[in-house]
């Protein structure tokens, strides 16, 4: 029952995003003739994720701003954890000080997920794009898996190559992301990395950067459009990240924190 009002509440958009794929795949058809609706999806998800940019760039502010405060928590953490009142006081006192929040960068966040549930929806059931999933990328139907690709020809068959294909672009993206939450991780400062009050704490952060392999494991289980949808979402994702989130070592740190000083007694000068 709720899943049918879920349906019916969002089933207009879904017709008017299948409209825009339909029209978008013709545009692409001299381009790309068959294979147009793939290629629609692939632009298609890369236009949302760029208009969704804005929202993006908040929540990377959020974020840094938390991981900027969370030395200073961490110090309140050990002087008053014995005091949960006092606590609370001092750490509502440096949000206000500093201008943010616990949820910086959460809300933005929260605003984008219904627009990711509705693209995913539309490129796993077909509802409201006709005949989307009638389509094909290459030798493979866009409404296929992986199991299917394999009965047809096994995995170095005409769609199953196209598949080997997917997975090795995901496999791409999903290590260099791995390897750059590792270093991420490790660049964090002592105190907001180390939280003594949230027990396993340590080991979900070890667990967190494993998690990007698992676009891996539905896109085996999930139609072909969906898995482009995929792939594309989690490679913009993948670069964005890197761009409004560039590494910072301890070293990268002082060095800013000098260049910061030195502009400071110019600017007093």
């Amino acid at each position: 029952m709720e899943g049918s009002l879920t349906m019916s509440v969002f089933s207009p958009l879904f017709t008017s995003l299948g409209s825009l794929l339909t029209h978008l795949a013709d545009a692409l058809d001299p381009l790309l003739g068959a294979s147009a609706t793939a290629g629609a999806i692939v632009v298609f998800t890369a236009c949302v994720r760029l208009a969704l940019h804005p929202l993006t760039r908040s929540a990377a502010r959020g974020e840094r701003a938390r991981a900027e405060l969370a030395p200073r928590l961490a110090e309140l953490r050990r002087k008053y954890g014995k005091k949960p009142e006092r606590l609370k006081e001092e750490a509502a006192k440096l949000y206000a000080e500093t201008g943010t929040s616990p949820l910086a960068g959460c809300l933005p966040m929260l605003v984008q997920l219904p627009v990711f549930y509705v693209m995913y929806h539309l490129f796993s059931t077909g509802d409201g794009g006709g005949d989307l999933l009638k389509h094909k990328l290459l030798a493979a139907p866009l409404g296929g898996r992986w199991a299917d690709a394999l009965d047809e020809g096994g995995p170095l068959g005409a769609q199953g190559l196209v598949y080997v294909a997917l997975f090795a672009l995901m496999a791409v993206v999903a290590t260099w992301t791995y390897l750059r939450n590792r270093k991420t991780a490790a660049a964090l400062p002592a105190a907001a990395g180390a939280d003594a009050q949230a027990p396993g704490m340590a080991t979900m952060v070890k667990l967190m950067p494993l998690l990007s392999f698992g676009t891996l494991v539905t896109a085996a289980v999930v139609p072909l459009a969906a898995g482009l949808y995929l792939v594309t979402t989690t490679t913009w994702t993948a670069v964005e990240r890197a761009y409004l989130q560039p590494l910072r070592t301890p070293e990268g740190r002082e060095k800013q924190a000098g260049r910061e000083k030195q502009a400071g007694r110019a600017s007093a000068t």
